[in-house]
């Protein structure tokens, strides 16, 4: 959620940005006018009100005589009270369903486009030259069976498409990237957290998963609760209708949880593997911070994440997402891709997004300043998805015989294993 007031004070601003995103400029305008009803239905209630009270001092000091026209008037204007104060609520109400409609703005040097109109800021590492190796790279699923690793179709069996099963090194590897992240973000400065993955609808609208995202999420109904996609969800509610001291931010958390997403959208793509599927767990950074230095803390959520990749040795690139190609919550949004030897291509393995005010608003997470109380900033960056990280592991360090060296940040949480081979 925006700030209100900037319905009247630049409306402009929001046009250019809704148009930015490729959203309806008209419901700038709807919500303008209704704005205007809104505070015109409270100024006409709290005349109203003003007039019961005067006419009840009225009452109180009548005579006999007067007072009996005194209460009929009282009780006439008592429903014109209540009437009034009805469509004060109606007004409110739309006002406020409008409001929760509209996305973040996007800032004014966002790259304007869509899905493939994103800048690439930077490419980092080379990737290898399996020609000159002598050999063909395998793709990740022809690997993981080869090492006896991923189980798709008995992860089909149990679950349905786009569900798997890890096993043997592939559990390991899972466990490995999982402590070496966590590891990493506590020496960054987060604090761990084991979130949950079933939350309230109020989390999921407040995060901004509801809008244009509700048709990837799992809802159930009999519990009127939603699987997370993301432990972002649960970070951000963490913390809802609070009021935090602004000296104790910025607050870094890491959070480590399943993740579910429908894929609403994907039939037919990335559906071989493990790339694109229903479930996986993650680690996330989330961050609250003063207005003021969310870019600062941008920047650093996307160092974080360059760190992490590049310390495992995987080529790829810092891409800025375009304005049309923004969620909801976001104002400005980076990914990082990694590259897949057997695609040819560098793909999607972290995101880190800058929400700036719009999740607080939602959420009501406001902090105590030197001038008073107010919304603070918030953030979310991928640390490590795992079945994309362990794709981009089994693909850029394959060798010939199928095997896969370990990158040498994580062979100390494998037991000091230098190469992925099948357990006995």
């Amino acid at each position: 959620m925006i700030d209100p007031k900037l319905i009247r004070t630049d409306p402009d601003a929001l046009r250019r940005a809704q148009a930015a995103r490729k959203e309806s400029v008209e419901l700038i305008d709807q919500l303008v006018a209704a704005d205007e009803d809104r505070r015109a239905a409270i100024a006409a209630f709290e005349a109203l009100r003003s007039e019961q009270k005067d006419l009840g001092k009225a009452v109180a000091k009548a005579t006999p005589e007067t007072r009996p026209a005194l209460l009929t008037q009282a009780k006439e204007l008592a429903d014109k009270v209540k009437e009034a104060d009805e469509f004060t609520k109606v007004a409110e109400e739309r006002f406020t369903r409008l409001l929760m409609e509209l996305p973040n703005p996007v800032y004014d040097d966002v790259p304007v486009g869509g899905e493939d109109d994103f800048v690439v800021k930077e490419t980092i590492g080379t990737p290898r030259d399996f020609v000159a190796e002598g050999f063909a790279p395998r793709d990740h699923l022809e690997l993981g069976e080869l090492l006896g690793a991923i189980d798709m179709e008995r992860g089909t069996k149990i679950s349905g498409s786009r569900f798997y099963v890890l096993t043997g090194v592939g559990a390991l590897l899972e466990l490995a990237l999982t402590h070496y992240a966590v590891s990493k973000a506590v020496e960054w400065g987060f604090n761990p957290m084991l979130v949950p993955a079933l939350v309230k609808p109020s989390a999921m609208e407040g995060t901004g998963f509801l809008g244009q995202a509700a048709q990837d999420v799992y809802y159930l109904p009999a519990d009127d609760q939603y699987l997370v996609g993301t432990s972002e969800v649960a970070l951000a509610a963490y913390h809802s209708n609070e009021i935090l001291d602004a000296n104790s931010l910025p607050l870094r958390y890491m959070g480590y949880s399943p993740c579910f997403r429908r894929e609403a959208g994907s039939y037919g793509k990335d559906t071989r593997g493990i790339f694109r599927v229903h479930w996986f767990d993650k680690v996330e950074m989330f961050v609250y911070c003063k207005p003021e230095d969310s870019q600062e803390e941008h920047q650093k959520l996307l160092a974080c994440e360059k760190d992490f990749i590049s310390s495992l040795g995987i080529p790829f690139e810092v891409l800025e997402v375009a304005s049309g190609d923004l969620g909801l919550s976001a104002a400005r949004k980076y990914d990082c891709y990694g590259w897949v030897p057997s695609q040819g291509k560098y793909r999607e393995i972290t995101s880190t997004s800058d929400c700036t005010q719009f999740q607080s608003r939602r959420l009501n997470i406001r902090a105590r300043y030197a001038d008073g109380v107010g919304p603070v900033a918030t953030l979310n960056g991928t640390l490590c998805a795992m079945p994309r990280m362990i794709i981009m592991i089994l693909e850029n360090f394959q060798n010939r015989d199928g095997s896969v060296t370990v990158p040498p940040v994580l062979r100390p949480y494998l037991g000091g294993r230098e190469t992925l081979t099948p357990l006995a």
